[in-house]
């Protein structure tokens, strides 16, 4: 018989946030990154989506880039330290409601995994927090010396997570029609329609919009918004004002 897989995206459908935001911010503290760099690439994007006037995803997008273009060269060992304080200080920072499901499907005796575009060394550390069978994310490449390359095999995206899915179902022997997948993005919409038991918690307007137009995923999923201390159920047919 095969088994049943619980597969979970980690940056805003378990954590609250962005884990390469925190350690973003995590190697400005220690000088690994100017602050100048935030303040004259960054600052405005964050400030036009925290106004509401723009895109959080543009705003991880150009976060990421400059992410990507500051840690090269840079050892990877120098930022096992950061990592870990990330997770010892933000690693409790999630949604009680996907937390729950993860001790739920643990309870149930499912293969748990992260399929996360977030760094694949804060994913690691995350799947190790939570106890999960295995996770993949988004590899960043180093040179003979360890030195990060700026090179990197992305996992946030569609088809980059499909891919993944297929090798951790050929793995673990996972029954994909009994399975579930959690996601906040589109680029989780592969995800969520790989599995009988899809849910969408928090979903960006694009995501939701795709799962009204595709009739098989709009009859099976779970649509969920856990906002301050309340979490809420919508139906796919659920009026968005914006």
């Amino acid at each position: 018989m095969k088994n049943i897989g619980a597969l979970f995206d980690v940056d805003g459908t378990l954590y609250r946030d962005s884990l390469m935001v925190e350690h973003f911010k995590e190697m400005i503290k220690y000088e690994i990154i100017d602050p100048v760099v935030w303040h004259n690439e960054a600052k405005h994007t964050f400030q036009n989506w925290d106004k509401r006037i723009g895109n959080y995803e543009d705003y991880l997008l150009e976060v990421a880039e400059i992410y990507l273009n500051s840690i090269k060269g840079i050892n990877r060992k120098h930022m096992e330290f950061m990592c870990d304080q990330v997770i010892k200080k933000k690693g409790g920072r999630v949604y009680r409601y996907t937390r729950d499901r993860i001790q739920w499907h643990k309870e149930k005796g499912h293969i748990l995994i992260f399929i996360s575009g977030g760094p694949d060394y804060l994913i690691e550390r995350m799947a190790k927090k939570y106890e999960v069978h295995d996770f993949i994310g988004t590899k960043y490449h180093t040179d003979e010396e360890g030195n990060l390359t700026g090179e990197i095999d992305p996992m946030w995206d569609s088809i980059n997570k499909e891919k993944a899915i297929k090798c951790f179902a050929e793995e673990y022997k996972l029954d994909l029609s009994r399975s579930y997948a959690y996601g906040d993005t589109n680029g989780d919409i592969t995800m969520l329609k790989a599995v009988g038991n899809p849910t969408a918690i928090n979903p960006v307007r694009e995501l939701f919009d795709n799962i009204r137009k595709d009739p098989k995923l709009r009859e099976r999923v779970n649509i969920i918004v856990e906002r301050k201390d309340v979490i809420y159920e919508l139906s796919p047919e659920t009026k968005i004002l914006y």
